[in-house]
């Protein structure tokens, strides 16, 4: 049978592949450090992601699917050109000096967390997640489960449908690794300190925070919910985070009662 140029015409513009993803368009800010290649690998294979929109400080070329770059200039949020989305990330993890890809990508700031958030409503976002970098010893109990700083507050009022805080605990700074014998005794001494740090406040497996992440997003109801590093814990050594993580949520509509289990 011959073909008319017409038929190649119409065969080369019809679509093919699989059918259109109808889940939520995603902005992630932070995509550096350990947290940020897991959230992006995670959220580039879910299924139920549409389109996930990477911020860049420079052009780069993605070579995952349904995954784009967004190059914002300048450091003042309030001048990024709007993209429309429904879902926002800011994840705060430091660029790893020798991944040089992540030095183009967006490092964010604990200062940044307001305008960066602030622009993402712009952008029609409703739902937000934000991991912070959480330091033992650095908050109170009680304020561990809750808005610690003006910026937490400020970005709580923004009119988000759902505003998740997971606070990721951290490693401390190494102490005279290599710098002589006294920083080495020094290190020795203080590495004694490790042990004392309960085990449901140490950190979590930059694989295993961003499963809880995405879990804790898909279950989460409207409102504000501030997850405790023990929490982050408890739900990434689960076999499944979905019950550890179910119970919590429950819990956070019960008055008086912000207990883990």
């Amino acid at each position: 049978m011959r073909l008319e140029p017409s038929d190649v015409l119409q065969a080369a513009n019809r679509s093919v592949g699989s059918p259109r993803v109808r889940g939520p368009h995603v902005l992630l800010a932070g995509a550096t450090g350990a947290l940020g290649e897991a959230m992006v690998t995670r959220l580039a294979s879910s299924n139920a992601v549409r389109l996930l929109s990477v911020l860049v400080r420079e052009p780069m070329v993605m070579s995952l699917q349904r995954v784009k770059d967004l190059h914002v200039k300048g450091q003042d949020a309030e001048h990024w050109p709007i993209q429309p989305a429904d879902d926002g990330w800011i994840l705060m993890d430091p660029p790893r000096l020798f991944h040089g890809r992540e030095k183009a990508m967006l490092a964010v700031e604990p200062a940044e967390l307001r305008p960066i958030a602030a622009w993402m409503r712009r952008c029609g976002v409703r739902r937000l997640v934000v991991v912070l970098p959480h330091q033992q010893g650095r908050l109170p109990e009680a304020i561990k489960r809750g808005l610690a700083t003006l910026d937490e507050q400020a970005v709580a009022a923004m009119g988000f449908d759902t505003v998740l805080l997971l606070r990721s605990a951290q490693p401390g700074p190494r102490v005279g690794a290599a710098g002589g014998f006294l920083p080495r005794l020094a290190a020795g001494m203080l590495g004694v300190l490790h042990y004392l740090v309960p085990s449901n406040q140490k950190p979590v497996r930059a694989e295993g925070v961003a499963k809880v992440a995405a879990c804790a997003l898909e279950l989460a109801p409207p409102g504000i919910h501030v997850a405790a590093p023990e929490l982050v814990w408890a739900a990434a050594s689960a076999l499944e985070p979905e019950p550890v993580l179910s119970r919590w949520l429950q819990r956070q509509s019960e008055p008086g009662d912000n207990r883990l289990s």
